[in-house]
């Protein structure tokens, strides 16, 4: 990832020149108080609303941005948002062909991935945590993309990373029962217990989904002290964005 504006990070892929994106740390100045400090995004974790709306409000402009971004109410579902939706769908994922038109995810260890068609045509972001993940919200998002997977691209952004996630025997399961060479993903920690590679599982998801190329992971929000982190910091964490959008012409 490069760095451009203050806090601000870019993926590092090779999407075409009319795609951008961006994700969001703890460095970019906003007006979150402590624990939330300081450029909050998430208007459902306990920070102060006024807090969150004015760092909402700043993200367009210190961007550069077109128009504001997209937010979505995430739920850990598969359902995808399409264009002209209003207000804050009840989504994990969202898909555009507009121009102009920011989509935003929001996440603290869950993983982040953008999609974009390889001749700019569209683009999509997805939240996937474990449970959306497992249930398929990245290929949900796919087959709302009109661009056929063949013709795709995904970065995965920020997530806890596999030396960090230990997850349970329930987790596991949910991605071993369909596909047993996911098995890969998890190293044995204690009985009845596993770190989980989220975004190693997402790679294997997209790869079987046939997407053309995936980029990005290698991230880990826990260790990472520019990212927010839910499991680090106790549940009482803000949320960091990554967004994408197609440049006006």
């Amino acid at each position: 990832m490069t760095t451009e504006s203050p806090g601000w990070l870019r993926p590092a892929w090779l999407a075409p020149a009319g795609v951008r994106a961006a994700v969001s740390t703890r460095e970019v100045p906003g007006a979150s108080a402590a624990p939330f400090d300081r450029f909050n995004l998430g208007s459902r974790c306990g920070d102060a609303p006024e807090a969150v709306a004015a760092n909402r409000t700043a993200v367009a402009p210190m961007l550069g941005l077109p128009a504001a971004p997209r937010w979505l109410r995430q739920v850990h579902g598969i359902a995808v948002a399409e264009s002209g939706m209003e207000g804050e769908p009840e989504a994990d994922a969202a898909v555009t062909r507009v121009r102009g038109e920011p989509l935003a995810i929001l996440t603290a260890d869950c993983l982040p991935v953008l999609f974009c068609a390889a001749d700019g045509a569209e683009v999509a972001a997805a939240h996937a945590g474990w449970r959306g993940l497992a249930a398929g919200v990245l290929e949900s998002t796919l087959r709302h993309m009109r661009t056929p997977p063949g013709a795709v691209m995904a970065w995965l952004g920020p997530c806890i990373g596999a030396a960090s996630y230990e997850v349970g025997a329930e987790v596991r399961e949910a991605f071993v029962a369909s596909d047993a060479g996911a098995e890969a993903c998890f190293v044995a920690t204690r009985p009845g217990h596993w770190l989980c590679d989220l975004a190693g599982l997402a790679r294997r998801r997209l790869e079987r989904a046939g997407v053309a190329g995936v980029y990005g992971g290698g991230f880990d929000t826990l260790a990472d002290p520019r990212f927010y982190s839910y499991r680090r910091d106790a549940a009482r964490s803000g949320r960091f964005a990554t967004l994408i959008w197609l440049a006006p012409t």
